[in-house]
């Protein structure tokens, strides 16, 4: 009941955002992994159930790209409340954004890791786990350096750089920081979540090489 309320907010969020976004070009672009990743995650439910903190933070991750993506990430009014409030020198909705970008995949990798693989919790899975979160945001800012040669100044508002020529050494590093933030103040509560997802039954298991080998010995 929980995951169709969340996946009804991120549709109507959708729906909303689709009409007279600021500029067409940048919402496709922002809101293509909502409309990709969105029907992946309810097709496989079944098959790998998502922790009810997952499902939150994928859902929460869908509404920060949905309304970055409406607004354009540079003139969101969110963002211009806070850059008025504090008197900041850029609208700081992009920051937020990676930092989001690293909170968000971190459990997700983390949850995949500690279900799929023989890795246990500790210093290794941390490891694996930030280098994934860098590694994803260095092919995003690779995303944003294609579109930018692709599309000319037409990928500005994508962009959102706002003139500061460490923009993406900034959007790394926060990127970091939400990954390591999210592995340590999210992790005991992701534990519990597992616990109670597999206690006393084999949930949120995918073909994997150890179960194909299994099954093809007993034919």
């Amino acid at each position: 009941m929980r995951n169709k309320a969340l996946v009804a907010v991120v549709l109507a969020a959708l729906a909303w955002s689709a009409v007279s976004p600021v500029d067409r070009l940048t919402w496709l672009l922002e809101v293509a992994w909502v409309l990709v990743l969105l029907p992946v995650v309810i097709v496989l439910r079944r098959r790998f159930p998502l922790t009810p903190l997952l499902a939150v933070l994928l859902a929460v991750h869908a509404l920060v790209l949905i309304y970055g993506g409406h607004h354009t990430y540079a003139a969101t009014p969110l963002g211009e409340w806070v850059r008025a409030t504090f008197d900041l020198s850029r609208n700081p909705y992009d920051r937020l954004g990676h930092l989001v970008q690293g909170v968000v995949p971190a459990i997700a990798v983390r949850e995949l890791l500690l279900r799929r693989s023989p890795l246990r919790r500790g210093l290794l899975l941390v490891a694996l786990v930030t280098a994934s979160c860098l590694a994803f945001s260095a092919f995003f800012e690779l995303l944003e350096w294609w579109s930018a040669l692709a599309l000319g100044q037409g990928a500005d508002a994508y962009l959102a750089t706002q003139g500061d020529v460490w923009d993406t050494q900034w959007d790394m590093a926060l990127c970091l920081c939400g990954a390591l933030l999210a592995q340590l103040l999210l992790a005991r509560r992701h534990d519990r979540d597992l616990a109670d997802l597999t206690r006393g039954q084999n949930v949120g298991t995918l073909p994997g090489p150890r179960t194909v080998t299994a099954a093809w010995s007993d034919r």
